[in-house]
């Protein structure tokens, strides 16, 4: 993207001069009113720097951001036409999150992204979803017994962050000691700091055994029918694959437990549904997608020719950045989702938490992520009714990134109770 200079072009917004540092603190503690100054300063796409001075822009619109997402040839997940290959270092903090040129279904576009999708999609949806929830209940109890008996814990710690990593163990095969060591690899590389890239060797390694444990041994698991699918693929494909599913099913899907566990502890609205309120579980998770949701950028599309976007002109190969979070706040589109008086999030699903269009969460991946988030919620407010905040809510903090959006903690109080069974 170069744009050295202030121009009608760029709407005034030039990387160089102007952009908004993607970075920063406002961005885990008060990035709606952050995007509300973007919004009004520039408009719904803005001139962005990404950590290192590297241009991008971002997406905040929710017209634009739904135009984007549904034009897979125009904008498609292609990183391989970036026109700022030439100035990325290889240590680059958030490479392992933008991505390289690579065979997985998460950075191919066009026939080959489909190909990846015709071998992952049909494996997901051979789920059983009612085994998938006692699984869920399983292991949620499990987790449990762990802390139950000292009337104390950390949710994020104790909870939210282990069980997708122990239901992942399920789905795709691999051995529930691996958990730990994968959960912080992963960690690693969505928060894009000093351990990014370590975090990325990590977790490949993890891949590599899983991959080559089922092709010795097929059971019934997710790798091994998507090993069992007739297309020919590398092992390189199906390790990048596993790597996309698995990373797309964990911190996401424990940010929703963190947060939608947090909105009901902090509330008024939910307070009297504590005790086991099946359908205000479902209202506090569907106004998390709305209001707070895991994602809040997602890296991201790339433009296959110059054209305009909005009123910004937009160069061959520029990166876009998808602000789910900011274009689910857009109040021009907002007034036009609410009926009457009722809040957008209620009952509504219009949000853009998964993505959009092509390169969306495969909605298999959607349900999986519904059933992981909602049982483990269900089962921690069976089991610990009186479940109440350790800290002052201001005191709750952020996860330090502006892609992802959890919390570094949630220290909680309740009555001490006895195990169920079992051991963590």
């Amino acid at each position: 993207m170069t744009m050295p200079s202030m121009s009608a072009d760029t709407g005034g917004c030039p990387v160089v001069h102007g952009a908004v540092p993607l970075s920063g603190p406002r961005f885990h503690t008060d990035p709606h009113h952050l995007y509300r100054e973007m919004r009004r300063d520039h408009g719904p796409v803005v001139a962005v720097e990404l950590p290192g001075g590297v241009p991008a822009w971002l997406i905040i619109g929710y017209r634009e951001l739904h135009q984007v997402t549904s034009d897979p040839e125009l904008f498609p997940r292609d990183v391989a036409l970036w026109n700022q290959w030439g100035n990325i270092a290889e240590d680059w903090p958030l490479l392992p999150m933008v991505g390289r040129p690579m065979p997985s279904i998460y950075f191919t576009a066009g026939a080959e992204h489909r190909r990846h999708v015709d071998m992952v999609e049909p494996a997901m949806e051979t789920l059983d979803p009612f085994e998938l929830r006692r699984d869920c209940e399983e292991l949620a109890d499990r987790l449990i017994d762990g802390f139950c008996g000292r009337g104390e814990a950390d949710l994020v710690a104790d909870f939210a962050v282990p069980l997708p990593v122990l239901i992942m163990a399920r789905i795709l095969g691999f051995p529930d000691e691996d958990g730990p060591d994968l959960a912080w690899a992963m960690k690693a590389l969505a928060d894009g700091g000093v351990d990014a890239q370590a975090g990325y060797v990590r977790f490949g390694e993890h891949m590599r055994r899983l991959l080559a444990s089922k092709k010795a041994r097929p059971g019934n698991d997710l790798v091994s029918r998507m090993l069992a699918h007739p297309g020919r693929f590398t092992d390189e494909e199906y390790i990048l694959d596993l790597q996309a599913i698995t990373a797309a099913g964990h911190l996401p899907t424990s940010d929703w437990i963190g947060n939608s566990v947090r909105l009901m502890l902090t509330d008024e609205r939910f307070a009297a549904a504590l005790g086991g309120g099946r359908r205000s579980v479902g209202e506090a998770m569907n106004e998390v997608l709305w209001e707070d949701t895991p994602t809040q950028i997602l890296a991201g599309r790339w433009a296959a020719r110059d054209t305009r976007l909005a009123d910004k002109v937009i160069r061959a190969g520029d990166m876009l950045l998808l602000g789910l979070a900011a274009a689910n706040a857009d109040p021009h589109v907002r007034q036009h989702l609410t009926p009457g008086s009722e809040p957008v999030n209620t009952g509504n699903s219009a949000h853009f938490a998964f993505s959009y269009g092509e390169y969306r969460c495969p909605f298999p991946a959607q349900q999986i992520a519904e059933i992981i988030a909602r049982t483990s919620i269900e089962v921690l407010l069976d089991r610990l009714p009186d479940i109440d905040l350790a800290v002052p809510a201001q005191n709750l903090v952020r996860r330090p990134s502006a892609f992802l959006r959890g919390m570094t903690s949630l220290p909680v109080r309740f009555t001490a109770v006895r195990a169920v069974g079992g051991t963590p």
